[in-house]
């Protein structure tokens, strides 16, 4: 249906607070629209922590996992894709939609919003960090050796203060140039990460075992580790609001021009994410940093220029995954607090998120922590299984036919990130917490 006729029903108020909330106010996308959000969404500051992951895999878990989780987020990616118009005449635009239409009204809102919430403001708060920390790693390799120490926190309300701005910009159609310069951006830095690791070569005395003393210690930092895989594919938590914004008629559904998007940015996702993790680890060894640009010391122009980038695509990948939350607070506002929509309510309402997660980023930047954790607690849910778990409770495929095997396939491998990663992470986060100084 055509989002015209969708609205057929609703009284003249519905409909204008719907084509003023950020994700049904606009649907005139492309395909190619779907394809760099959906890399702005996935590649993101998890494919720098990617040899740093693989130090802790080793090598042929650390392939096995990459590649698992490749094939299991594309198959996942392509339910939800299925399943945004799988009602005639009906949309379902935003995740939690889907989730009511699955479990319930009530349980559905339960089992989905928390989850995607915690998905996408924790991505928000990471992208601080790491915005932060790449602008701070620019400063430090353009003004070296006479460098004057500026604190971290310093940096991270730098980037903050570009989303005070950015943030006002209404729907995702209005991000689409951002969001391009951010996925040319990602696709700039992945190869400069992995063409100067390749360029420097192995380290001397490259050493590829574990780097833990202990075997708690390996088992610890392996689960980690999975972590940090499970964030680097996070893109399905705003791909049916990306989804939403792409025009539908009965002869020519949106799902059609949203998958050959969603198959181009998986495409440009594997030439980003294998050569960072492999040559990475192939250089570095387990001595590798969390973020491998750290790693890199020269040649120092080139580091500040992808630290410079990873600062550009951080800054759209933010407002990628800050547009549904500000679709979710707009729509409680209205709807149930009966706030006048405007200008002034999106100002206010914009700020105070951009507000919280700058605090949160300048309090707690334990980098790798952070990814090890959200990775494995949130992502996992809503990217490795609540969408196999959906298709199942919807679709109701034969017992043991190819179709109810693979979704639960990804469902025990998704179970396993969420129980053993936010272990290994939050072991990660108190081990850095111990040196660290608040506000530093």
């Amino acid at each position: 249906m055509t989002s015209g006729a969708q609205v057929d029903g609703r009284s003249d108020k519905e409909k204008s607070i719907d084509d003023w909330l950020p994700i049904t106010s606009s649907r005139n996308a492309k395909w190619w629209y779907s394809a760099f959000h959906n890399v702005t969404a996935m590649v993101g500051a998890g494919v720098l922590s990617l040899p740093y992951a693989m130090s802790h895999l080793g090598w042929g878990p650390g392939i096995a996992v990459l590649i698992l989780s490749w094939i299991i987020t594309l198959y996942t990616l392509w339910q939800m894709v299925e399943m945004h118009e799988m009602v005639p005449g009906k949309r379902f635009d935003r995740y939690h939609e889907l989730g009511q239409h699955a479990f319930g009204e009530k349980l559905g809102l339960w089992i989905v919003v928390p989850q995607q919430l915690i998905c996408e403001v924790g991505v928000d708060i990471v992208y601080m960090v790491t915005g932060g920390k790449s602008l701070k790693k620019f400063h430090d390799v353009i003004c070296a050796p006479h460098c004057k120490d500026i604190k971290t926190t310093y940096f991270i309300l730098i980037f903050a203060s570009v989303h005070f701005v950015l943030s006002q910009l209404p729907s995702f159609n209005s991000i689409s140039g951002l969001s391009l310069a951010a996925a040319v951006m990602s696709l700039s830095y992945s190869t400069i990460a992995w063409g100067a690791s390749a360029h420097k070569g192995r380290l001397p005395n490259v050493a590829y075992g574990y780097k833990a003393h202990t075997t708690g210690g390996t088992i610890l930092d392996f689960f980690t580790s999975l972590g940090d895989v499970a964030f680097a594919y996070a893109g399905h938590n705003v791909v049916l609001e990306i989804q939403a914004s792409i025009p539908s008629t009965p002869g020519k559904p949106s799902k059609k021009p949203m998958w050959k998007g969603v198959v181009v940015a998986y495409i440009i996702v594997a030439i980003c994410y294998f050569p960072v993790a492999l040559i990475g680890y192939w250089a570095f060894g387990n001595s590798v940093e969390d973020n491998v640009l750290i790693s890199l010391e020269k040649p120092r122009w080139l580091i500040a220029v992808a630290n410079m980038f990873v600062v550009i695509h951080v800054i759209g990948s933010y407002q990628v995954f800050a547009i549904p939350v500000f679709d979710m607070m707009e729509t409680v506002l209205v709807k149930k607090f009966h706030f006048t929509p405007g200008l002034t309510l999106r100002l206010i309402s914009r700020s105070l998120y951009v507000a919280f997660t700058m605090f949160v980023a300048i309090t707690f930047p334990f980098f790798g922590g952070l990814l090890g954790f959200f990775g494995g607690f949130a992502f996992a849910p809503t990217t490795y299984f609540l969408p196999c778990i959906m298709w199942l409770a919807i679709y109701k495929p034969k017992r043991f036919s190819l179709s109810w095997i693979s979704n639960w396939i990804c469902i025990m491998f998704g179970i396993l990130l969420i129980v053993l990663a936010p272990i290994g992470a939050l072991r990660t986060i108190i081990l850095q917490a111990k040196t660290y100084k608040f506000y530093n």
